[in-house]
């Protein structure tokens, strides 16, 4: 009975919690779908108009252009360095490990607005102009420590006697890691790929001090907040990436779950 009293809590509070978190996101398709230029209730009636005009406006296809141009490279060049890191912590015994972990994790702690002033900062004193390099290049430390902390748990996860095997039966470094450990963590990687990606792609304080005349889409869609007339295409936008965020979401959840599966033949 008790058991069954606490089962019921939880499941009380998980959707509590769920609604919580996910009823006001669900306001963004709502009021994207709105036929008025307010956003409030009531509503006016059922329009398309608005993702329409989001995909007429240059300024905001670019700006989406240019989160993309800086999310795919970082979320690429963090995924290796993650990759590399957390096999170096993981598989070799080397001086200074837990300094260097921690160097490596620091921007995960530091505030974004202070990593941020930094940058900009010594950026200015080398004379280096503020552009889309200059924001991959602050997005990259903070990408980074997430994808060693996903790579770190996916390394220790299996088991290390199929890489003595291969290393035992003849095999160099290289095609053990090539033939057994890449497969083995390519779960890891799809999500350290996606995750990394998902944070260059939203982030704004760091976007915000560090870049130039091409504005990320946070950065645009924050500067369109004055003025009332173009917020119903920037929540048409963002309706768009929700629901594309949550494809990749479940894609990277179906393959993870593929990837852990049982081998068929036994073996």
């Amino acid at each position: 009975m008790k058991g069954e009293l606490k089962l019921d809590a939880l499941w009380v509070y998980a959707v509590a919690y769920l609604a919580f978190i996910y009823t006001p996101v669900l306001f963004l398709p709502l009021f994207s779908l709105n036929d008025s230029q307010f956003i409030a209730f009531p509503l006016k009636g059922f329009t398309l108009k608005w993702y329409a005009d989001a995909f007429n406006s240059e300024r905001l296809m670019g700006a989406l252009w240019n989160s993309v141009r800086v999310g795919v490279p970082v979320a690429v060049v963090s995924t290796i360095f993650g990759t590399l890191a957390a096999k170096a912590v993981t598989r070799y015994r080397m001086p200074g490990k837990t300094p260097l972990m921690t160097v490596i994790m620091t921007p995960l702690v530091v505030p974004g607005i202070i990593i941020g002033i930094a940058l900009l900062v010594i950026l200015n004193q080398i004379g280096i102009e503020l552009s889309l390099w200059t924001v991959g290049f602050a997005h990259l430390p903070v990408c980074t420590a997430f994808s060693m902390w996903i790579m770190i748990s996916r390394l220790e996860g299996f088991d290390r006697s199929m890489e003595e095997a291969s290393l035992s039966l003849g095999e160099n470094g290289w095609m053990t890691f090539w033939r057994v450990t890449l497969p083995l963590i390519l779960p890891g990687i799809v999500a350290s790929l996606l995750l990394t990606f998902t944070i260059s792609f939203d982030e704004f304080i760091l976007a915000f001090f560090v870049s130039g005349k091409e504005p990320t889409l946070p950065i645009y869609m924050w500067s369109q907040l004055r003025f009332p007339a173009r917020l119903p295409s920037v929540l048409a936008l963002g309706s768009l990436i929700l629901v594309a965020s949550f494809v990749l979401v479940y894609f990277s959840e179906w393959l993870r779950r593929r990837g852990s599966a049982p081998d068929d033949t036994g073996l």
